[in-house]
């Protein structure tokens, strides 16, 4: 299971439309079998990049999610020590207990959804603040000054 806690059933709040648009963006473009699924990648990706954002990137890309899922963004600490791409995705694995192949996939998902509420200035703003390896992941080309 990916998410630490689980609430019953019975317990659930209905979310809002705009969240739910996001899972079924996230399912859709995942490929996933149920809401459920596409929901866990929504809250491992987004708690992931929650401990990777600071600043105004941060607060302004929470701003444009939905309700849902800005609160799993800023309910976590920022890390001390910035991860690289590759190293996201790692830490991702080893926190969901899944394949690195699966976890890369969810990150995808979840990023392509991420960049359907934020404008291209944002997303942009984002991959500058964050270290190498976050523009492939975002579906965007990792380019390089030369030399």
């Amino acid at each position: 299971m990916i998410t630490d806690v689980r609430i019953p059933l019975e317990q659930q709040q209905p979310y809002g439309t705009a969240y739910e648009q996001m899972l079924e963006k996230v399912r859709y473009e995942g490929a996933y079998p149920t809401r459920e699924r596409a929901e866990e990648a929504v809250r491992l990706v987004l708690a992931g990049l929650g401990r990777q954002l600071t600043g105004d990137e941060r607060v302004d890309l929470a701003a444009c999610l939905p309700v849902e899922a800005a609160r799993v963004l800023t309910a976590q600490i920022p890390d001390t020590q910035p991860l690289t791409g590759w190293a996201f995705v790692k830490d991702l694995a080893a926190r969901s207990g899944a394949s690195l192949a699966i976890t890369r996939w969810d990150t995808g998902s979840v990023f392509s959804a991420v960049t359907a509420h934020a404008d291209t200035d944002l997303i942009t703003r984002i991959l500058q603040q964050l270290p190498t390896g976050y523009a492939l992941l975002f579906g965007r080309a990792e380019l390089t000054p030369a030399a």
